[in-house]
C-alpha cells in the first residue's frame, strides 16, 4: 500500500505539471484578445428605421446588439456616431453615453447593446423630412457601418405604398415616398392645389391606374428629391421620377412643377382608350438628369408648358400621337451639360438586335426650341425608318438648327433668331424664359388655339399669340 501510495504521489509531482500548465496556457489564451482581421463581428442589425411621426418635440430610443462570436475577446479600437455631438442621434454603448466610444471590449461568445436615441422638433424647417447617420464600428482594421434613419419634418410618409382605390390627398403636410409609391390598375389618385411631394433616391412614383394632379397658379403642386438642404436640393437626379405604365390611362396634370429627377415623366404604350395618355396644362418640367419627358409608343399633349434644361428635354422613340401647343423647350449648361438636342423623335426602337417600327403623328404648335449658343447646332433631331406613317408638323415655331430635319414639315415658322429671353445667367443658375422685348421675334406670330391663357395663367393677347409658354404683357 505504501508503494503504491508513494506511485501515485510521484506521478502527481511529475506528470501533473504538464496538465497544469497546460490548463494554464488554454485560460490565458482565451483571456487574450483575436488580433486577426478575419474575426468574426455580428450586429443584430444594419439599420435602424424610426418610423413614428412626432407631433410635438420628443425621442425615441432602439438598440441593437454587437456580437463577438470568437473563442476570444475582441477589442473594438472605436464605436463612433458619425455626425458627432450635432447629430439628431445619441449613442449608448455598454452603458457609456458619448458620441465616440474607444477600446470597447467583448468577452468570447458575448454581446453588447448600443442604445440609439433620436431627438426631433417636427416643427423645425431646418430638418429634412428624413434626417439619417450612421454609426461606425472600427477593430482589427476592419470597418462596419449600421444606418441611422428617422422621420423630421412633420409629413405623411408614405413607404412602398400601393394606392388603390380612389384616394385625394390634400394639402394638410407634404407627402414623403420612401420605398415607391404605386398607383394600382384601376385606382384614381388625386392630387389637390398646393401639395408638395418629395421622393427619396430610390423611390419612383409608378403609375398603372390614373394620376390626376389639379394644381392652380396660386397653389401650384411640386414633385421634387427629398433632399432639401442647401448642397442637394438643386441636384438633377434626386429622385427616380414618375412613370406612366401600360395599363395607366386618362392622367392629367394642372400647375405642376416636377424637378431635379432622373427621369421626370415617363409615358410607355398607347392608352386602352382614344384620350391621351398624359395632359399637361401649365406645367414646369426642369432639371431632368436623363430625360424631362421620354415617350415610348405612347400618347401626349401639353399646352403652356416649360421643359427645361435636361439632359434630353423631349425624348420620342418608338412613334405615337403627341401634340405640343404654346411649349418652351430650351436647353442651356447649367449643372448639367447641355449635350443633347432639346427635341429627339424616332418611330422605331431596338429590341433583342430586332429593329421595330411604328406609325408617328407629332405636332407643335407656338413653340420655342432653343439651346445654350456654341453647345449644338441642331436642337431638333428626327430619324425614321420603315414605311409607316410619319406625321411630323412645326407650324409657326422657333427653332435653332443648322440644317432642317428630314421628314418634316415646317409652316410660318421662324428659324435661328434669338428668341430674347428676359435673363439668362449660366454662371449664376438664372433662367428667366419669359419675354418682354418688343423687338422679340416671336411675339405675335402664333397661331390662334382654344388656349387662352399662358403658363402664368396671364391672359394671351386677343390677336395672335405669342409663341413659347410665357405671353409678353
Amino acid at each position: 500500500m505504501k508503494t503504491g501510495l508513494c506511485f501515485f504521489r510521484n506521478w502527481i509531482v511529475y506528470c501533473g505539471l504538464p496538465v497544469i500548465l497546460c490548463l494554464l496556457v488554454t485560460s490565458c489564451k482565451k483571456d487574450s484578445f483575436i488580433t486577426s482581421s478575419d474575426a468574426a463581428l455580428r450586429t443584430s442589425t444594419d439599420s435602424l428605421k424610426y418610423d413614428t411621426v412626432f407631433t410635438s418635440i420628443g425621442s425615441i430610443t432602439q438598440s441593437f446588439k454587437i456580437t463577438n462570436p470568437n473563442s476570444q475577446r475582441l477589442l473594438l479600437s472605436k464605436v463612433k456616431l458619425m455626425g458627432g455631438t450635432a447629430s439628431a442621434f445619441k449613442i449608448n454603448v455598454n452603458g457609456m453615453a458619448s458620441a465616440e466610444a474607444t477600446d470597447v471590449e467583448i468577452s468570447a461568445n458575448d454581446s453588447i447593446y448600443v442604445f440609439v436615441t433620436v431627438n426631433i422638433n417636427p416643427n423645425s424647417t431646418n430638418l429634412p423630412f428624413v434626417v439619417r447617420d450612421s454609426i461606425q464600428i472600427m477593430y482589427n482594421g476592419n470597418n462596419r457601418f449600421v444606418q441611422l434613419e428617422a422621420f423630421g419634418q412633420n409629413a405623411n410618409f408614405l413607404r412602398n405604398r400601393i394606392v388603390k382605390g380612389n384616394i385625394t390627398w390634400t394639402n394638410n403636410l407634404p407627402y414623403v415616398i420612401l420605398g415607391s409609391l404605386q398607383v394600382d390598375t384601376n385606382a384614381l389618385l388625386t392630387i389637390a392645389p398646393g401639395c408638395k411631394i418629395y421622393s427619396h433616391a430610390n423611390a419612383p412614383i409608378i403609375v398603372d391606374g390614373t394620376l390626376v394632379v389639379d394644381g392652380t397658379s396660386t397653389e401650384k403642386v411640386v414633385f421634387s428629391g427629398d433632399r432639401l438642404d442647401e448642397d442637394y436640393r438643386d441636384l438633377p437626379a434626386s429622385w427616380p421620377g414618375i412613370y406612366f405604365r401600360g395599363s395607366s390611362k386618362n392622367n392629367v396634370l394642372s400647375f405642376t412643377t416636377i424637378k431635379n429627377a432622373y427621369q421626370a415623366l415617363v409615358a410607355e404604350q398607347m392608352p386602352a382608350n382614344t384620350n391621351p395618355k398624359i395632359i399637361l396644362h401649365q406645367c414646369i418640367i426642369d432639371n431632368a438628369y436623363d430625360a424631362g419627358i421620354l415617350c415610348v409608343n405612347s400618347s401626349l399633349q401639353a399646352d403652356n408648358s416649360l421643359i427645361s434644361n435636361c439632359g434630353k428635354n423631349i425624348n420620342i422613340i418608338y412613334g405615337g400621337n403627341y401634340n405640343f401647343i404654346n411649349c418652351t423647350v430650351v436647353g442651356y449648361s447649367s449643372l448639367l451639360p447641355h449635350k443633347n438636342p432639346v427635341l429627339t423623335v424616332s418611330n422605331f426602337a431596338t429590341q433583342n438586335g430586332t429593329t421595330l417600327t411604328t406609325g408617328l403623328d407629332a405636332s407643335f404648335t407656338n413653340c420655342i426650341f432653343w439651346g445654350e449658343s456654341g453647345s449644338v447646332n441642331d436642337e431638333l433631331s428626327m430619324s425614321k425608318q420603315g414605311s409607316n406613317n410619319f406625321r411630323l408638323t412645326f407650324d409657326k415655331c422657333l427653332y435653332k438648327a443648322q440644317t432642317d430635319p428630314l421628314n418634316s414639315v415646317f409652316i410660318a415658322s421662324v428659324k435661328n433668331q434669338d428668341p430674347l429671353f428676359d435673363s439668362i445667367d449660366v454662371l449664376k443658375h438664372t433662367y428667366n424664359f419669359h419675354i418682354s422685348n418688343p423687338q422679340a421675334p416671336g411675339i405675335n406670330k402664333g397661331a390662334s388655339t382654344v388656349f387662352l391663357k399662358d403658363l402664368d395663367n396671364k391672359n394671351r393677347n386677343n390677336g395672335l399669340p405669342d409663341l413659347g409658354c410665357y405671353e409678353k404683357q
